[in-house]
């Protein structure tokens, strides 16, 4: 049976906090619950997923709406409710569903996860094997092109305030794939990233900002082709364990940002003036990180 997901209301009516509630439909029940956060704001987008108990076949999937609230109507039955939203405690709750009825959860208030533990000060070099520099550029009037560069190297210092640490990433710009030779080999002429007057793309971080959770901003100057743009990277830290042949010590994250090429003198309207469309004006790229922990000291970033 289908479900419907309605929009809170300000008149005052019954149902929770105000919301508009539904006429009920014969033969199913009412869900309702208002989702809050950690200090008991109404809380919009988080994930919410009503699965029948016993046979685990997922009847709803939906986000709450701006004021955190949530309505349904289903079949007469046991339901399992998960709510879920980004760096917070996961909810999970069993429902009974009756006919005509309305079975309000009430509100749910999530709480924080834990605090991940954050990688010991020292220097952290990243593992090639397990590192990948991806982009995704809009090819103009078709699909994504995808690529990624091949060779690369870099390391995170960490220092005893994480705010105060530093990330490097050097990449060898001619290590750049798509899966076509030909459009790589354009790639790196003097067209796009003419490697042979700037074989190298940079990105130096100036500092690291803590949005909440494992949510960073890694903030800092990419160059390439030439010219610097401050960029800040969306950084997901994804913890710390031993791993590899012999057990090293690790970090992972990953981190994602857009580039516009036009901010790096990359001549696309020229191209297009000239009949060349190969990829389009905006790029998104992403580092997903392994690095191995070296020693406990933390030179001081360059400036």
């Amino acid at each position: 049976m289908g479900f419907a997901l309605l929009r809170r209301s300000r008149s005052k009516s019954s149902g929770i906090d105000g919301a508009m509630v539904p006429p009920i439909v014969p033969g199913a029940g009412l869900v309702s619950c208002q989702v809050v956060d950690p200090i008991g704001h109404p809380m919009g987008g988080a994930e919410i997923t009503v699965t029948e108990m016993g046979s685990a076949r997922t009847l709803v999937k939906c986000t709450s709406d701006p004021y955190g609230t949530f309505l349904a109507t289903l079949p007469p039955g046991q339901y399992t409710v998960l709510i879920t939203a980004d760096s917070l405690q996961p909810y999970r709750g069993t429902v009974e569903i009756a006919e005509g009825l309305q079975s309000p959860i009430g509100r749910v208030q999530l709480a924080p996860s834990p605090q991940q533990q954050l990688p010991a000060p020292g220097t952290w070099l990243f593992d090639p094997p397990h590192t990948a520099i991806r982009f995704i550029a809009k090819h103009v009037g078709m699909a994504n092109v995808h690529g990624r560069f091949e060779k690369f190297n870099g390391g995170i210092f960490i220092a005893e305030r994480m705010e105060d640490s530093h990330v490097e990433v050097t990449i060898d710009a001619a290590s750049i794939t798509t899966g076509n030779k030909t459009r790589d080999n354009h790639l790196r002429s003097a067209d796009f990233l003419d490697v042979d007057n700037y074989p190298f793309v940079r990105f130096a971080s100036d500092r690291f900002v803590h949005r909440n959770g494992s949510k960073w901003a890694v903030q800092g100057h990419l160059t390439m082709h030439g010219v610097s743009r401050s960029v800040a990277l969306d950084t997901t830290y994804l913890g710390i364990a031993n791993g590899g042949y012999e057990e090293e010590l690790r970090c992972a994250a990953l981190a994602k940002t857009e580039l516009h090429r036009e901010d790096y003198t990359l001549n696309w309207r020229n191209m297009l003036a000239r009949g060349i469309a190969i990829v389009g004006p905006t790029i998104q790229l992403e580092i997903d990180i392994q690095a191995m922990f070296q020693n406990h000291d933390t030179p001081t970033p360059p400036e």
